[in-house]
């Protein structure tokens, strides 16, 4: 196949739903995906059948979960116009606001479903300040318990967000207990509580046992119904970018250039400056530093050693691309966009979408004749 490509391997994927599946069942815990983190919805057939709906941060991806997935549909957003609300009262099944003000401004549209508020716990688990919900002058949920009380009657649930990438059972099942002790009278009132997204439980060596426990204990102590917005757990380690090398300079040392950018293709990486995961050997001889072919100077994806030297049209594997990846992509340059490729569970290669010059052209302005 032509590359560049996004190859997303659906036995990988099941790998991971599997454990989804098995807490929702252990614990009582739902599972919604979390489309801002992966939107491709060419799988949602197969993701469908271990959880119970998605979460979205727009009215477009409340639609988009609505068209394509079914089942729940939760709908928040860092905050709501009021053509949004018309929309979204035709998708939503609950609505999740982000201040007490929108709360009241918007409550007399949507009374009739089911309503949220997201609370700002001022705890948090991020190593990156851009990234961490809870950072100073943070807009995202309400601080003040006061507000929130002052408004409890109109609610069903609350959201909490706080976890960011977080590998470390020991660490979320102390911030749970600082939400219990902080709001354990509210949530005794409540329906539901989401925990969020972040929180890296589909790992091989992630405590699953542990985790169901801590949460089937914290739902049955409050009688409430437990949320988890899984993104990244879902489709971590499913989904690769096949590229291909275009040339190879050298100054000072050998740099291998590929046909894909990672301001363009892996945004995510180049957002938290962090190295793409290159399949290669590091304790191979013919090191390399593997650039895109863009012409931003630091389009650089990273370093990565070989048994034997590269040579012009072999094939670069950068792992684990699927979350906060292929929903950032964008046309800087016009480098072509990947096509995105699903490996089937019998082993079918099915090219699902390509790209070209028509979607570059009209991505600006509007389609001509």
């Amino acid at each position: 196949m032509d590359t560049p490509y996004y190859l997303i391997d659906e036995n990988r994927l099941v790998e991971n739903l599997k454990k989804i599946q098995t807490l929702r069942e252990k614990s009582g815990t739902r599972s919604v995906l979390a489309l801002k983190c992966f939107s491709t919805w060419t799988v949602f057939d197969t993701i469908r059948q271990y959880m119970d709906g998605t979460t979205s941060s727009s009215l477009y991806e409340a639609k988009l979960g609505y068209d394509t997935f079914g089942k729940e549909v939760h709908a928040y957003s860092v905050a709501f116009s009021k053509a949004d609300i018309i929309q979204l009262k035709k998708y939503a099944d609950k609505i999740i606001f982000n201040s007490v003000a929108q709360l009241k401004t918007f409550y007399p549209d949507v009374s009739h479903l089911d309503i949220g508020l997201r609370l700002n716990p001022q705890i948090s688990y991020s190593d990156f300040d851009l990234a961490n919900p809870a950072r100073q002058y943070s807009r995202l949920g309400v601080i003040d318990i006061q507000d929130v009380w002052a408004v409890s009657h109109l609610i069903k649930g609350v959201m909490f967000h706080y976890n960011c990438e977080n590998k470390d059972f020991e660490n979320f099942s102390t911030l749970l207990d600082m939400i219990s002790h902080t709001y354990g009278e509210l949530l005794h009132q409540l329906e539901w509580v989401s925990l969020g997204g972040g929180i890296s439980f589909t790992q091989e060596d992630y405590p699953l046992e542990h985790f169901s426990t801590k949460l089937t204990a914290f739902s049955t102590h409050f009688n409430i119904q437990v949320y988890l917005e899984p993104g990244e757990a879902v489709i971590a380690n499913t989904t690769t970018l096949v590229t291909t090398v275009l040339d190879i300079v050298h100054n000072e040392r050998d740099i291998a250039i590929i046909d894909s950018s990672i301001e363009a293709h892996t945004l995510d990486l180049l957002t938290y400056q962090e190295q793409a995961k290159i399949t290669g050997d590091r304790h191979g001889a013919h090191c390399y530093q593997i650039a895109g072919n863009s012409c931003l100077a630091g389009d650089i994806f990273g370093e990565c050693c070989f048994n034997v030297p590269l040579r012009v049209g072999d094939r670069i594997i950068i792992e684990d691309v699927g979350g906060y990846t292929m929903v950032k992509t964008n046309w800087f340059n016009g480098v072509k966009m990947p096509s995105i490729v699903i490996k089937r569970r019998n082993g079918d290669m099915n090219i699902v979408k390509t790209s070209g010059y028509i979607d570059f052209k009209n991505h600006l302005s509007s389609v001509s004749d």
